[in-house]
Parts: structure tokens; sequence; C-alpha cells
């Protein structure tokens, strides 16, 4: 067992644990902090205070918390928030004057301010040094250019997912879970892109969220249009409800009339197959 405190940067979902500088101190929810990352000092954000994790949970060694975030730590943090709407305008303009076709996405500076990254997409490979001389000339700061996909992109900007709430790529999602087909079709979705798809226009990431139930009572409903034999006869199932174990099937009775009835799954006999193994080409990784 180790004893950790969880930090987050910049609005990101991922928590990160770090090694408290003193177990003496009081970390609260919600309190700045300087830690010590792979890319240098930073400026993080309190999850939870100290607590033990499993040691199989924990990449050691620990990056150590330096410090409680001081007030002038914060004043540092928020001049550089500031910095950034500027830092945009201008890349974007000179972006424009040299005919670059690439979308920028947002940008953010290094706790100490050396460092300025901005976070683009495009289509193609982009030549862009004449660009990051530039902005490094006006900024005097060293400059990185990062590219991202379409997921990163929609994860940096958010927004209104088709549920009416946030992303959850923006909001709550640590990191990207794959996603298939094979997961719209084992909880009886429409297989219609715009009811299926998130604002990055890819599957969304909530179909995973449950799948394992769904895939699991996959294998106990019947074949939509396969033939079952019901308490009233032999029937055709129309529709299967996932969540009640209900199967609408369709009975034709002698004198040529249907009639449709809601059966529980456990009134009907069927074959029971193996569950359909999903292909390759049907996943999409986030």
């Amino acid at each position: 067992m180790a004893k950790v405190i969880g930090v987050k940067f910049k609005n990101t979902a991922k928590v990160y644990y770090f090694a408290p500088a003193n177990e003496q101190d009081e970390y609260r929810e919600n309190q700045g902090v300087i830690v010590e990352t792979s890319k240098g000092v930073e400026y993080g954000t309190v999850v939870f205070g100290i607590k033990e994790i499993e040691d199989g949970n924990i990449t050691h060694p620990l990056k150590p918390v330096l410090r409680i975030a001081t007030e002038k730590d914060e004043q540092k943090n928020k001049k550089n928030q500031e910095k950034i709407p500027e830092a945009m305008d201008y890349a974007a303009k000179k972006i424009e004057e040299m005919g670059l076709e690439m979308k920028l996405i947002g940008c953010e500076y290094s706790f100490d301010g050396n460092k300025l990254t901005y976070y683009f997409s495009a289509d193609n490979r982009i030549d862009f040094r004449e660009l990051v001389k530039v902005l490094a000339a006006n900024f005097k700061v060293r400059i990185e250019l990062r590219q991202v996909g379409i997921r990163d992109e929609t994860k940096i900007l958010g927004g209104i997912a088709p549920c009416g709430r946030v992303c959850c790529c923006s909001s709550c999602m640590p990191e990207f879970s794959k996603v298939s087909i094979k997961m719209a079709k084992n909880q009886g979705l429409h297989l219609n892109p715009s009811k299926i798809s998130g604002l990055c226009g890819r599957l969304m990431c909530c179909l995973e969220y449950e799948n394992d139930y769904y895939a699991e009572v996959y294998k106990k409903m019947p074949k939509i249009g396969g033939t079952v034999k019901t308490p009233d006869g032999e029937g055709v199932v129309i529709s299967n409800d996932m969540l009640k174990l209900i199967s609408k099937v369709k009975i034709t009775n002698a004198d040529g009339s249907e009639v449709y009835k809601d059966f529980e799954v456990s009134k009907l006999q069927f074959k029971k197959g193996a569950p359909e193994k999903e292909k390759s080409e049907d996943e999409e990784e986030n």
C-alpha cells in the first residue's frame, strides 16, 4: 500500500497519483498544488486528499507533490490562463496568412511560462516549421505544435452530446475505450449513424458503459426474425426488450390473421446458438 493524493490537470477527467510532500499537510478537494511531472513542474488541482492505494494500481516511482500552491503560484497560473486568448488569436491570424490547412483547437502555457503548446487538427501532414519560428519570435518562448485526432479535438473543445449532457470525453471519462458497431447491435439500437454517433462523428463512447450486461443478455434472447414456440403457438420474433427480457412475437392464425403478443423470454422455446463473434473491422478505436 502507498499513500497518494489524486491530482488532475487543466479540466481533464483523468486522475494522476502523486506522493504527498508532507503527510501532515491537509490536501483539500479543488485545492491547487505544484507537482513534478514528466513534462516538468506543473500546476494541478486536488481531486482527493491522502489515501492508501494498492501498489498494483500505481506506477512507481511516484512523482512528488512539491508544495501546496501559494498565492504567488495561483497568480502565476491565472496569468498563464489570461494569456491564452492572445496566443490563440495571433496563431490563428498567422495560420490564415500562411495558408496552412490546419484547424487550431487550443493552446496552453507550461506553469513556468517557458513553453507554449498548440493543439490542431488537419486532414494531412502539415509543414509548420515556419509557423513555429514566427510564434517563437513573437512570444519569446519555446513553441510546440501537436496534431490531434477528431476524438481528441472533441475532448478539448467539449460540447453538448445528443443525450443533452456534456460530452463524456471532456467531462467524466479518464481515457478513451474501444467501441464497436456490435455494441449497438447488442443493445438493439437502430444502426442509424446520426443516432449512435457523437459530436465527433464516431460511435458514441457511452455504448461501452453497459455493454457487458447487454452482451450477456443478447445470448439469452431469440434472434429477431427467428421462429420461436410460444404458449399460443409458433411465431416470428419482431423485437426484443433487452431490459425487461420480453420479446414481441407475430403469430399467424389458421385463418391467416396475425396477432402480435409480448412474451417473457423464459416462456419461449427457441434454438440458442453461439453468440456472434465480433469482427475486427467492426471495432473502432477511440
